[in-house]
């Protein structure tokens, strides 16, 4: 890389020659520019199975298909941001899923 002696800018490839792009300086040779780059090795991707139980928190909420006393829980906003959020529920024993809109 290569700075102009009159205003310290960087030199850019112009046409024919190196030049500055603020004062308007012109070097007489080409402009050499060497870029290099430094990869790193690609770690390996944790891949999640379907055999692995879900990561959410488990509350007392009966299930209407098994009788199960308890359920994983998580909300989503599923209407108008103004609107309460749904809860979903799933059965830990049957894994039957129910909505609650309350």
């Amino acid at each position: 890389m290569e700075f102009c002696p009159k205003c310290g800018a960087v030199l850019i490839q112009k046409t024919k020659n190196a030049g500055c792009p603020r004062c308007g300086y012109s070097s007489k040779g080409k402009l050499k520019i060497n870029v290099s780059e430094k990869v790193n090795e690609r770690k390996e991707v944790a891949v999640v199975s379907d055999k692995d139980k879900p990561t959410l928190p488990v509350v007392a909420e009966k299930c209407p298909k098994c009788g199960n006393e308890t359920a994983y829980f998580w909300t989503v906003q599923t209407r108008a941001s103004d609107e309460a959020e749904t809860k979903f529920f799933k059965c830990t024993k049957c894994e039957h899923t129910k909505r609650d809109y309350r």
